[in-house]
């Protein structure tokens, strides 16, 4: 008689993974903060929206995405209700999304990661795939903000110094 044990190897623990998330939240906050005011919320590049407006898409994803997933809630994509009128303004709700994603990203049980959720009603992925694309979405555009502040002749911060 033969049997099978499943295995399930862990490449990165759980609290490397939420480091390594807050790792590139963090350098996109210093993107954010390099742009002259102005610029950030008006300057773009070949019909490109703002900076302002990414950052405000990215607010709009992480610490409510993560709620939802733990609250087992199909929660619309919204972006209703963000938006900031100043970099100032900007920042601290960065800030304070930094810590709804820490609070919300902590009750989610490490056995549940592999799960499959449907994220916002539209993406039925297991929850490190959801986490994943939160992470690649935000590279993507600090991408665009890098470009943009090229374009502005401003230096932008190391992308390695997360």
């Amino acid at each position: 008689m033969t049997t099978t044990a499943t295995a399930q190897a862990t490449v990165i623990s759980k609290k490397q993974l939420l480091n390594h998330w807050q790792g590139h939240r963090s350098l996109t906050r210093r993107v954010i903060e390099a742009f002259p005011e102005k610029e950030l919320f008006e300057f773009s590049v070949a019909g490109m929206r703002p900076f302002s407006d990414l950052a405000i898409e990215l607010l709009s994803i992480g610490g409510p995405a993560l709620k939802a997933i733990v609250d087992r809630a199909a929660t619309p994509y919204s972006e209703e209700g963000i938006a900031p009128k100043s970099k100032e303004a900007l920042l601290k709700l960065w800030d304070a999304e930094t810590a709804t994603i820490n609070t919300y990203f902590a009750r989610i049980p490490e056995e549940d990661f592999s799960e499959t959720f449907n994220l916002f009603g539209q993406y039925e992925f297991p929850i490190y795939q959801n986490i994943f694309y939160f992470i690649d979405n935000e590279i993507h555009h600090r991408g665009q903000g890098y470009v943009y502040l090229r374009a502005l002749g401003i230096q932008p911060p190391f992308f390695w110094e997360r």
